[in-house]
């Protein structure tokens, strides 16, 4: 008999937990001026090629993985693709990917692209979570970053998904823009939070190099907030969100706490974060927690063990692999202990939940930076947990560094 069995009574047969599944949806309408996530435009024939691919995938992951309690479809764009294309990918991953059947299904949606109709076909299909991408509620702002919508198609489509009855939904704001004052940002999240969303995304505006807004900066035509002005931006959202009942659960995302009486779903996702946190993006809490989780689709990641590969960022070279019947695999990387361990010291410095004070001291001289971080206010202990502080999520990146 195993001695892990005897120890714990589970049955050698046990499956593991669920893990999470990722759909790489790389159509845009647009291309937005900040993005350098992998998109190519529009097409009917790219589209269903894609769904080709994308089921053979699937099928050859069959085998791998236990099943899916999280399945979320990022792009891109994924509410570009037709009703009917959404339900073929949907019926194509309960098939091959085993989605269990209370799983959370995340679609993530332009305002442009959502209508009353649109969202009642998407509950029909079994989504159950809608991610917005408003970004900002200002008409300067959206034509700044190249987004298709304006601020009144925000409003409504928050309107609409607000009144849709979905279990949860979510919406992106973008801050740190050329120009934002701190009451630009704060009348915005007021604005937002008026619509009462479930959850809310706070992420710093960064140019990656080849941007349209990364050359205005280069040629001096574009000025970005300074550190101290982000700094601000920061603090003020976080301090904004906490005082609507938001808990600040990781660098860029709040929830709603949990009512009365209600049941939480962070359990099933498996990472450790305070019992507070109702609706929390499940999916995203495996990233943080090192759980399992495939990645399907051009340019997608995937992770399993001590394991991480990741797919080609081209449509083309994605789809060419699977009708040859070749996995799509462009590279992988086997984590060593000293990896594992910088990597999920790091991501516990990224949550609210932190990491366990008994395994944040087996690191050897651990006590010296942990006083020192403790005694600088960037991070607090919280029970057996140590976590970091408002201040320290400003430097979360960094948390984990004195200790590796």
């Amino acid at each position: 008999m195993n001695p892990c069995a005897r120890e714990t009574g589970r049955p050698l047969d046990l499956e593991p937990p669920p893990a999470g599944l990722y759909v790489h949806v790389p159509f845009c309408a647009g291309k937005c001026a900040y993005c350098d996530f992998y998109s190519v435009p529009v097409s009917p024939e790219g589209i269903a090629r894609w769904l080709r691919a994308v089921a053979a995938e699937a099928s050859l992951h069959a085998g791998i993985f236990s099943g899916f309690d999280t399945c979320y479809l990022g792009g891109g764009t994924p509410s570009v693709l037709s009703v009917q294309e959404l339900g073929t990918l949907l019926e194509t991953l309960r098939g091959h990917g085993r989605l269990v059947p209370d799983a959370e299904i995340t679609l993530e949606a332009n305002p442009d692209d959502v209508t009353p109709d649109k969202l009642r076909r998407w509950r029909d299909l079994g989504i159950n979570r809608v991610s917005l991408g408003v970004q900002s509620l200002e008409d300067g702002s959206l034509k700044l970053l190249g987004r298709r919508h304006n601020a009144g198609q925000a409003v409504r489509a928050m309107e609409a998904v607000r009144d849709a009855g979905f279990d949860s939904w979510s919406a992106d704001l973008i801050f740190g823009l050329p120009g934002q004052t701190p009451g630009a940002w704060e009348g915005e999240l007021e604005r937002l939070l008026s619509f009462l969303p479930d959850h809310v995304s706070c992420y710093q505006l960064t140019l990656a190099p080849g941007t349209p807004l990364q050359r205005l900066l280069e040629c001096g035509r574009l000025t970005m907030p300074g550190e101290e002005e982000e700094r601000g931006l920061f603090l003020a959202a976080s301090r904004r969100l906490e005082d609507h009942g938001y808990v600040h659960y990781e660098v860029s995302n709040f929830c709603k706490r949990l009512d009365s009486g209600e049941s939480g779903n962070v359990r099933a996702a498996g990472t450790r974060v305070p019992e507070d946190l109702s609706r929390a993006c499940r999916h995203n809490l495996k990233y943080w927690g090192r759980r399992p989780y495939l990645g399907v689709g051009p340019s997608a990641h995937s992770f399993q063990g001590n394991e991480r590969w990741w797919n080609p960022r081209s449509l083309d070279r994605y789809c060419e692999a699977l009708e040859t019947g070749h996995p799509p695999e462009e590279g992988r990387e086997t984590l060593t202990p000293e990896q594992e361990r910088m990597e999920a010291v790091s991501l516990a410095f990224r949550t609210r939940g932190g990491i366990a004070r008994h395994e944040l001291l087996s690191f050897p001289g651990a006590g010296a930076p942990l006083a020192r971080l403790l005694q600088e206010g960037l991070l607090e202990e919280a029970g057996d947990r140590v976590v970091p502080t408002r201040q320290g999520f400003l430097v979360a990146d960094r948390l984990a560094l004195p200790f590796l």
